[in-house]
């Protein structure tokens, strides 16, 4: 099945560019950031689809054209909306510090995605956990290219392996792919109860991060991962990030070597919208220059 249609766009959303906050890089099986388009994979209630947009060639300046493909097509564009940060409200942050005033005119169209399938924020969440960026990359791109499906449609993307599929593997399964055990547990232990997760959307905030939680490898960092990316929750500060802390620190104060507890106390102002301001300071590129070593890439058997 092949479906299409034209959205305006009302809130000001840069649209593609709030959609690719889930692509994990250019090795990304599942999604694709190229040329003006965004185009990703997806298992939704109805089934397998493939979900494409871009800018409309007519119309309006602030239209966007999406195509699907795949027996879940129509779920897929019902999902065009959230996806892009479309039913996103930016209005209830005010800016304390003069930078997140700069930032919030710099970066007018960044919105919050939401819509995406739990399980499919979830999963890579978890690959994140205590490695480099470049590790937990690595490791999602072969989890798709040893358990995934291709995905309908034209464009060569990659479904994500079945939930039922994940949790009937065996951890040493995983082994090769670069995913120890403690990581593999925690991805079969939610591949099993993944129909439940999408009920989190029904929660009030404080509840969802407690049923994420409650699951076994399941922490603070990948529950607001969770929640900011699947639910587009503006508040899921990710506490427990190896470098979020320096740098929220080092863009609100010039301070060096921020911790956890420092960064919550300078976005306590911002409660509410700690994570839009987060956000911000990612999108803007700003870095301290570095003083100490990069993380080293390790052998899973450290981990």
């Amino acid at each position: 099945m092949t479906a299409e249609k034209l959205l305006r766009l009302h809130s000001g959303t840069d649209a593609m560019a709030t959609l690719a906050t889930l692509w994990q890089g250019p090795a990304d099986p599942q999604m694709r950031v190229s040329g003006g388009s965004v185009a990703r994979a997806m298992r939704l209630p109805g089934g397998a689809a493939t979900l494409e947009i871009g800018a409309a060639a007519e119309g309006p300046r602030a239209t966007i054209l999406a195509r699907a493909w795949g027996v879940a097509a129509d779920q897929a564009l019902a999902l065009v909306p959230a996806l892009v940060g479309e039913l996103d409200d930016p209005a209830p942050l005010i800016a304390r510090h003069s930078l997140v005033a700069e930032l919030v005119r710099r970066f007018a169209g960044a919105r919050m995605t939401s819509g995406s399938p739990v399980m499919e924020v979830l999963v890579p969440a978890i690959l994140a956990q205590k490695v480099t960026s470049i590790e937990a990359r690595n490791a999602h791109c072969s989890l798709l290219r040893r358990f995934g499906e291709p995905a309908p449609g034209p464009l060569g993307l990659v479904l994500p392996p079945p939930p039922q599929r994940l949790a009937s593997l065996p951890y040493w399964a995983f082994h090769p792919l670069g995913i120890e055990r403690r990581r593999a547990d925690a991805i079969r232990a939610v591949a099993a109860v993944a129909p439940r997760l999408e009920e989190i959307r029904g929660l009030a905030p404080a509840a969802a991060r407690a049923r994420l939680t409650a699951m076994p490898g399941i922490g603070q960092w990948t529950a607001a991962e969770t929640m900011r990316l699947a639910l587009g929750d503006p508040d899921a500060v990710s506490v427990g990030d190896y470098n979020l802390p320096g740098l929220v620190c080092w863009a609100l104060t010039g301070e060096r070597g921020g911790d956890d507890e420092r960064m919550l106390e300078l976005l306590e102002p911002y409660r509410g919208q700690r994570a839009r301001v987060v956000m911000l300071i990612e999108r803007s590129g700003m870095r301290p220059a570095r003083r100490a070593p990069r993380l080293r890439l390790r052998s899973i058997a450290t981990i």
